[in-house]
């Protein structure tokens, strides 16, 4: 399945809310990776001519000293500071407008006059002194509006300092949470190497158990060895999608009965975690009033395998299994794998399924009634 949301790049909805908050984030991180994996070899495999095509149309002006001349306004020798500038552009402006509109009540007021070449000096001198009246009349009126011009600029200007200051926030909390993001990513990678390292220490262990060889403990404060090399990690198989109702009770009973998927290791019984085929509300309303670290697991209806459904302190939590190739671990990148699901479940008993969640394996469900069919599984 990760192969195939690789290639696509894509993901169902309804598969994405199957996910827990870890499974998202290694996902999110393997997508990302394959995005710039998928450019630098654009950018290695693209002709030599179209790159310099590309790089043809751009000119740059070099300095003395050979470098691409850059002038940052206000650094400069001589330059205004960003401040002054701005303050001048603004005075500039408000004149100008001040003085455009009273040319125009000039204009206005000259209209209507008609002069007469033989009125007297008394009538010449009274008009004169209504012009000049006028006249003084506009530059007050002139000089009052660039002052309101001016303040109503500085206000703008605040305005955009203010949207600027907020934008500038915005970006800071934005690169906080992608930072936050990635380093939960990176501790859930962490903790599913350690757990794949602790998987496969278990299951030599195991095997030797097994072929009548015993392995002594370690010593207190001795620290275990392992047999996997130095930046090895266990990958997740192709997990293909379930069609219909009909094709997960053939695949179950073709493929996982013979592998005793469902049964207590060592035994005829059915596992009392396993609950056959149920919906997810189902499983939520028998674990609703059990306590933290209660489990079932449920044939899964979106993939070929199962899901783990557990009681947490604040709620439920569901994990996908992966049961496609031949091997059962979570579904995701750097998984533990185990040979059978009992395996699986045995495992995480002692360790936990997320550092974040801590989610440790305590008690199974109990089934609703006494008889139960498992969705016709066994029919």
């Amino acid at each position: 399945m990760m192969e195939q949301i690789l290639r696509d790049l894509y993901i169902e909805p309804d598969l994405l809310n199957e996910l827990s908050e870890d499974q998202k984030q290694i996902l999110f991180c393997k997508i990302r990776e394959e995005q710039v994996r998928r450019w630098n070899v654009r950018e290695c495999t693209e002709p030599a001519p179209a790159r310099r095509a590309r790089s043809e149309g751009i000119q740059w002006l070099l300095g003395s000293n050979g470098e691409v001349w850059v002038w940052v306004m206000g650094e400069a020798t001589g330059d205004k500071s960003y401040a002054e500038i701005s303050e001048q552009l603004m005075e500039e402006r408000a004149v100008k407008q001040a003085q455009q509109e009273a040319l125009e009540l000039r204009m206005r007021n000259e209209k209507g006059e008609k002069w007469r070449v033989d009125m007297d000096d008394r009538k010449a001198k009274r008009e004169e002194e209504e012009r000049q009246r006028g006249e003084e009349e506009i530059r007050q009126t002139e000089e009052r509006r660039a002052k309101e011009l001016y303040m109503s600029l500085k206000q703008e200007e605040k305005g955009r300092e203010r949207d600027d200051r907020e934008w500038q926030e915005q970006l800071r909390r934005s690169k906080a949470a992608d930072e936050e993001m990635t380093r939960k990513a990176r501790c859930a990678r962490d903790e599913y190497k350690r757990q794949s390292l602790r998987a496969v220490q278990k299951g030599s262990s195991q095997s030797r158990r097994r072929s009548g060889v015993h392995e002594q403990p370690p010593a207190p404060g001795e620290a275990s060895q392992s047999p996997v090399a130095e930046g090895s990690s266990v990958s997740s198989a192709t997990v293909h999608y379930c069609p219909s109702r009909d094709s997960i009770l053939r695949w179950f009973k073709e493929e996982q009965m013979p592998r005793r998927a469902c049964y207590e290791r060592n035994s005829n019984a059915i596992a009392p975690w396993f609950h056959g085929i149920i919906s997810r509300q189902e499983a939520e309303a028998l674990l609703i009033n059990a306590s933290e670290g209660c489990f079932l697991v449920r044939v899964s209806e979106r993939i070929w395998g199962y899901t783990l459904s557990y009681r947490s302190a604040s709620g439920f939590k569901h994990f996908l299994i992966d049961a496609s190739g031949d091997y059962y671990g979570f579904l995701g990148a750097d998984q533990n794998r185990h040979a059978t699901l009992a395996d699986l479940i045995d495992f995480h008993k002692e360790e936990v399924i997320t550092t974040s969640g801590g989610e440790l394996l305590q008690e199974s469900c109990k089934l609703r009634c006494s008889i139960q069919d498992y969705g016709g599984l066994f029919q």
